[in-house]
């Protein structure tokens, strides 16, 4: 990896494989999230070494409601119990943390540490955590679509003035950049309903480690295959040579 140039500027992970991780080693699936989070901390610190100015995690899906319940409410209890100690962790390294979904199905005490994290670390700017929780590519859309409706209803925009950039800016991240880099760990090659407007151009990488073992060393690969590809957002590389020229 040539660390001196083109390193993304926002790194998108779906951090899949931490319940197979777990009964590979006939542990209960909550080692394999608590190991999971562990694996985060890591990439994060690795990001902002590597001078990645945003990270966004997919830690909990509006489908994830669906698992069995004893899993959801462990998964919850996990939330729960290391948010506080892994914020305050990454306060001290300079990282501000933001949560994007409908984070009010969560529980009241949940909602309070999130509200809680989000506050303590609004000011830092070594680096941005966008943590996705109960969030959904779908809804995205549908809430920020709902969003213009009003506005329309309200006469403060007309229907026919709509367009995209108008949408983006109500979309979750509407205030980032797109991701440069979608990371998806576990071996499964699919985007699972995550960042499907905010993707349009977004460069993938499938691995097939598991989340709790992904590390630097694998990120670094990640961003290796990352920097040999040429971007063209529709584009012939004819014209982007002549552009880079």
């Amino acid at each position: 990896m040539n660390e001196l140039s083109n390193i993304p500027a926002h790194i998108a992970i779906i951090m899949d494989g931490n319940g197979r991780w777990a009964a590979q080693r006939n542990r209960p699936r909550t080692m394999g999230h608590q190991a999971g989070m562990k694996a985060l901390r890591s990439i994060a610190e690795h990001c902002g070494r590597l001078g990645v100015s945003e990270l966004t995690v997919f830690a909990f899906s509006s489908e994830n409601w669906n698992r069995p319940k004893k899993e959801v409410t462990r998964l919850m209890d996990l939330f729960m119990r290391s948010l506080d100690k892994e914020a305050r962790e990454l306060h001290e390294k300079g990282v501000c943390i933001r949560f994007m979904g409908d984070t009010g199905a969560f529980s009241p005490g949940l909602q309070e540490k999130i509200a809680r994290a989000t506050l303590q670390t609004r000011d830092n700017d070594r680096m941005t955590l966008n943590v996705a929780a109960n969030y959904g590519g779908r809804w995205d859309i549908v809430q920020a679509a709902r969003k213009l409706a009003k506005f329309a209803v309200e006469g403060l925009i007309k229907p026919e003035d709509i367009n995209e950039d108008m949408l983006a800016k109500q979309v979750c991240l509407g205030n980032s950049s797109d991701p440069d880099l979608f990371i998806r760990t576990g071996g499964e090659m699919r985007i699972s309903n995550f960042l499907l407007w905010q993707s349009a151009y977004t460069e993938f990488y499938f691995s097939p480690i598991l989340w709790p073992d992904f590390g630097p060393a694998e990120l670094d690969e990640a961003v290796a295959a990352y920097q040999s590809r040429e971007r063209r957002f529709g584009l012939t590389g004819e014209q982007i040579q002549e552009k880079t020229a």
